[in-house]
């Protein structure tokens, strides 16, 4: 709707200039100026509105809304696009004014929007093609609103994630993989959970110095609990079940030689 808006704005604006100068030559100018417009408004409008205001157009803004990652990372400049480019493919059919009324010309068009209708319908996110295709989604813009996360009741998380280097920096994926194996590691066994928590941690292991035979199922907890909730926990981690316990393998070797 804000869309439409600008573009009748600027047309009227064209038009009315036209008007009021009088100057034939100027006709054909503007007819350009308002093709070009047209173009840039409808492509490239929302792309550069949600890259550089945090996912938000001016009609996201009014209604309270923004695009995301599906992760609830911001949404970048290439995803922004790429949303915006596979609109025309979300809008479709079209359907041809001509077949109401013959006289008017068949290149009048009417986007139905039936394809971004039905994949919203049928995926969990309500998602249309393009936030399917740059994994975005469009969420309600709450000040309150924050990312959905596990309940950890372990007490040996916490402790264990003070461990963790403080300058290691989780990547986009990795925190995604992290989100993911939290949310449905309940849905496992505890055979399962080791065999696929081992997989991931294994380079970890050894960039961290943990002792190798280290539980890789507490270690990812640790690790989701250090990205997603340590901030909102200011206090000190009581070591606690950890008290006296150390994953690092020069420890290891340093309790050994005392024994």
């Amino acid at each position: 709707m804000v869309r439409v808006a600008v573009i009748g704005a600027i047309i009227l604006f064209l038009l009315l200039f036209i008007g009021l100068s009088g100057l034939r030559e100027l006709g054909a100018f503007a007819i350009a100026a308002g093709i070009i417009s047209y173009f840039l408004i409808s492509w490239f409008y929302g792309a550069a509105l949600e890259a550089w205001f945090n996912g938000r157009t001016v009609g996201k803004w009014a209604c309270g809304v923004r695009v995301i990652d599906v992760d609830g990372c911001p949404i970048n400049g290439k995803r922004a696009v790429l949303r915006n480019l596979l609109r025309i493919a979300d809008l479709a059919p079209v359907a041809a004014l001509s077949s109401i009324d013959e006289n008017i010309p068949p290149t009048f068009l009417i986007p139905t929007g039936m394809v971004g209708l039905i994949c919203v319908i049928s995926t969990r996110r309500m998602q249309r093609l393009g936030d399917i295709a740059s994994g975005t989604m469009v969420i309600i813009d709450e000040k309150t609103w924050q990312l959905p996360v596990a309940k950890i009741d372990d007490p040996r998380v916490a402790p264990l994630a003070t461990f963790i280097p403080g300058d290691y920096a989780i990547s986009r994926s990795m925190a995604r993989t992290l989100a993911v194996y939290a949310e449905r590691r309940h849905y496992l066994t505890p055979a399962r959970r080791r065999e696929i928590a081992r997989h991931l941690t294994l380079p970890l292991i050894d960039r961290f110095e943990f002792r190798p035979d280290i539980d890789a199922d507490l270690l990812m907890i640790a690790l989701y609990y250090k990205t997603f909730l340590a901030e909102r926990n200011a206090e000190p981690a009581d070591l606690g079940p950890l008290a006296g316990y150390s994953p690092l393998v020069r420890d290891m070797a340093a309790q050994a030689s005392n024994a």
